[in-house]
């Protein structure tokens, strides 16, 4: 399960490519985008930071969580760290599963989980010169329900 937290960009075709399974009927690719919004304000970049060593050991564990739950043949996952201009991946997860449920299913855990666990951090900075942290994971709720 090869993952990284990365200072550079993401090349998202060749983590698609890797992805390539003689087995799998499903590829599933999430890129998780900065979007140019964040609480009613105007966003101009983000700012990633992490303890690296732990966020990349949490994201292992969740893949090997991930492999647990589902038939997984290959995933991947990059986290980008530093400054990011709209529209730039800051994360991005490559699954491969014979079937789309198991694969979309995957995918999707594999985010919530990252994005509820890992410690990684996100400074949003807008137009109006502000800046602020992120106030914590939007998929705190879901997690929520899981239990």
């Amino acid at each position: 399960m090869p993952c990284a937290v990365v200072r550079e960009s993401i090349d998202i075709h060749s983590l698609l490519n890797r992805g390539r399974h003689q087995a799998a009927g499903a590829r599933i690719l999430f890129c998780g985008d900065v979007r140019n919004h964040s609480e009613q304000k105007e966003v101009i970049f983000l700012e990633y930071e992490a303890h690296e060593s732990m966020a990349l050991k949490k994201i292992h564990e969740i893949v090997a969580s991930a492999e647990k739950k589902w038939p997984i043949h290959y995933v991947e996952v990059v986290h980008r760290l530093g400054k990011m201009e709209v529209t730039e991946c800051s994360v991005a997860i490559v699954v491969s599963c014979s079937h789309r449920r198991e694969a979309y299913e995957a995918s999707r855990y594999i985010i919530d989980t990252i994005k509820h666990t890992v410690p990684i951090w996100k400074k949003e900075h807008f137009t109006d010169g502000t800046s602020s942290w992120s106030k914590g994971c939007e998929a705190c709720e879901i997690h929520e329900h899981e239990t």
